[in-house]
């Protein structure tokens, strides 16, 4: 990873056990978390007594099926200097709640060299504080991943060293009763060797908040759109340049089970409407705020879901070997590339 040009986004790099990277995320998010998100209406409503039964499920669960997530995500606490709790239930916000202020736009244009576009978009006051983590774990393919303070990787943006490229999106399904948390699932995913063991897990594993992932690994033509949460999971492969925001658009029985925000519509809108006219540049997809309606790039103090853009990546899925760039909220150009 090279960082080219003054960025508002840190770097991070960390190596060892679960828990050691846990603890060093945690270290470098810990002075963001206390200024940011202790002060925020959403934490406190995560974090609330009244969510204590299901985040103990949900902890349970992870100790027992993902067991070095859970390790990290103790470390994770260390390094927040928070209890354990608290940290725990940030971490699984989008299964207790469906309103959380975690949004994204993903442009997914697949050819003999697929390319992956994404907007990060998410608490305006973390602008400043996120962070691009190289982690080297001991067990498992090193990765690099966008990190907002106080969370773990795997539900922003990110790669591996087995050549997987995962992008997220939140979507606000209704009535889950989930056991296992969402992020958590995704952390998993970025430890994947291959393509099919992450799209493996998403089928087996789903009882959780909603998540749109986009997956691709070099050497593998396929981009793969999974949408699952609620106990229920689809994975179409994209057939053509597209794009897809905060909503579901092929889960079953989603189109009554999910709030669909005003920016969400207008953001998959505006992506779908820029690919028909001919457009294929994702960067300029994702930097577009000129369309009608709430805009792709997102800068607006008043944002009615409390977002904006922090981050766009992109990403090229060769065929050895994934290349890829980073640019902060409105760099013209990238601050992090993979070469």
């Amino acid at each position: 990873m090279s960082e080219i040009a003054i960025s508002e986004l840190g770097s991070v790099v960390a190596k060892g056990t679960p828990r050691q990277i846990g603890r060093a995320l945690g270290e470098a998010g810990r002075d963001a978390v206390r200024d940011v998100l202790l002060h925020a209406d959403y934490w406190h409503a995560v974090t609330d007594r009244a969510h204590a039964g299901a985040v103990q499920v949900m902890a349970d669960s992870l100790r027992d099926v993902l067991p070095a997530v859970w390790e990290e995500l103790q470390g994770l606490a260390e390094g927040l200097e928070l209890p354990l709790e608290h940290v725990v239930a940030w971490n699984c916000r989008g299964d207790l709640m469906s309103n959380v202020p975690d949004g994204c736009t993903t442009v997914q244009i697949p050819g003999d060299i697929p390319v992956v576009g994404h907007n990060e978009d998410g608490l305006p006051g973390f602008r400043g504080h996120a962070f691009v983590a190289r982690l080297t774990p001991d067990d498992g393919p090193g990765l690099m991943s966008f990190c907002y303070p106080g969370s773990l990787p795997g539900h922003t943006f990110g790669t591996n060293a087995a050549g997987l490229v995962q992008a997220v999106n939140n979507l606000r399904l209704h009535n889950v009763s989930a056991q296992i948390p969402r992020i958590g699932l995704g952390r998993r995913v970025l430890a994947c060797q291959s393509l099919d063991e992450a799209l493996a897990i998403l089928e087996r594993h789903n009882a959780s908040g909603g998540f749109h992932m986009t997956l691709a690994q070099a050497g593998d033509q396929r981009v793969m759109s999974v949408e699952f949460g609620a106990g229920a999971c689809s994975a179409r492969m994209i057939e053509g340049p597209s794009v897809h925001a905060n909503h579901a658009l092929h889960l079953e029985c989603a189109e009554a089970g999910q709030n669909i925000t005003e920016s969400s519509q207008d953001r998959q809108a505006r992506g779908m409407h820029m690919l028909a006219e001919g457009n294929m540049n994702p960067l300029a997809i994702l930097r577009d705020a000129s369309g009608p309606g709430l805009p792709i790039h997102r800068c607006q103090p008043d944002d009615p879901d409390n977002e904006n853009t922090l981050a766009t990546a992109v990403f090229h899925v060769g065929r050895s070997e994934v290349e890829w760039s980073i640019y902060d909220q409105n760099s013209d150009r990238p601050v992090f590339t993979s070469h």
